[in-house]
């Protein structure tokens, strides 16, 4: 009597659960809010498809050649002397060939079409534009609105249907600011002004993160980013605007700076003027930021910040005088 072994009955066992798992699975890639996303998946998918023509046929026909020429298939022919054939060769290299020229040609429109960089020109149905100010820091994302005065900390928002420059840097170590569900992610480097622009076709919460790794902290360095309507937003606006806490540079803001883990989400209803461009300015100064956060280091993260700020601003006037 055959018993089928309990190794191959466990297989099928996990064969029909997996569809059963994969079905509470979602890939924000594939499920984008924007334009910049739709275009990211079109370009995911056409590359897989194209992909495809290779990998299926070579699964099909190693499955096909298993089956034929199995041990117990005695009408399978036995050529042992058979060493070429000019069809499937060109076969073989003709399609893979014609595959990457297509690829090539894709790859390099692409690149083009979708350059981070790239201004989104609104349309008839899209707002102007807004800037948005995106700052990394150990281990939490500060968000600067120059144009509302207002700054905010792991919590961004913004109306939907309107195009957002974003202008990325670290006050730290090198992060990568990215909301899948709206398109490209963007490196943000200390001392370096980057940029990403995006729009978001419909409101939502939608999740943001870092992608680069940059430490201990580095798994909490979440955010969410709220697209709403132009009249949510600018009640959002208002609420930031009601806080009592402000952002100066240097003091509060390298306050800020100190490394923290799981930061909560914090309003600053005053910004200092020019503060991201004092940010970057400060990798760019003979090492000013590496004295300054050596002196907070020296206090402890979390006391001495305005001794560290006279510090800061003695080497400034130091430097300025000569």
């Amino acid at each position: 009597m055959n018993r089928t072994p309990p190794l191959r009955k466990l297989g099928v066992l996990l064969l029909a659960v997996l569809p059963l798992v994969l079905a509470g699975c979602s890939s924000a890639l594939l499920d984008p809010k924007g334009q910049i996303g739709e275009e990211q998946r079109t370009l995911i998918l056409t590359s897989f498809g194209l992909m495809q023509i290779v990998v299926i046929p070579v699964i099909v026909m190693t499955l096909l050649f298993a089956w034929r020429y199995r041990r117990s298939n005695r009408e399978a022919s036995y050529r042992p002397d058979w060493h070429h054939s000019n069809l499937i060769e060109a076969i073989v290299w003709f399609i893979p060939c014609v595959i990457i020229v297509f690829l090539a040609v894709l790859t390099w429109y692409t690149s083009h079409s979708l350059d981070p960089h790239k201004p989104i020109e609104p349309t008839a149905e899209q707002q102007e534009p807004i800037e948005i100010q995106a700052v990394s820091l150990d281990w939490k994302w500060l968000f600067i609105y120059p144009e509302q005065g207002i700054a905010t900390v792991n919590e961004l928002a913004f109306p939907e249907d309107t195009p957002v420059h974003f202008r990325v840097t670290s006050g730290s170590v090198m992060n990568a600011f990215f909301i899948p569900r709206l398109g490209s992610q963007i490196y943000a480097m200390a001392g370096m002004d980057n940029d990403v622009h995006l729009v978001a076709d419909e409101p939502g919460v939608y999740a943001g993160r870092s992608t680069n790794y940059s430490g201990a902290g580095f798994a909490d360095m979440t955010f969410k980013a709220h697209v709403s309507t132009q009249q949510d937003f600018d009640a959002w606006v208002e609420k930031v605007r009601e806080s009592s806490e402000s952002l100066t540079y240097p003091d509060e803001y390298y306050a800020l700076a100190a490394p923290s883990e799981a930061n909560p989400v914090e309003y600053f209803s005053e910004v200092s003027p020019s503060l991201y461009e004092s940010i970057i300015k400060s990798f760019k100064a003979g090492g000013r930021h590496a004295e300054y956060m050596a002196a907070i280091a020296g206090n402890g993260h979390g006391a001495g910040h305005g001794e560290a700020a006279d510090a800061h601003g003695e080497s400034e006037s130091a430097e300025a005088a000569e």
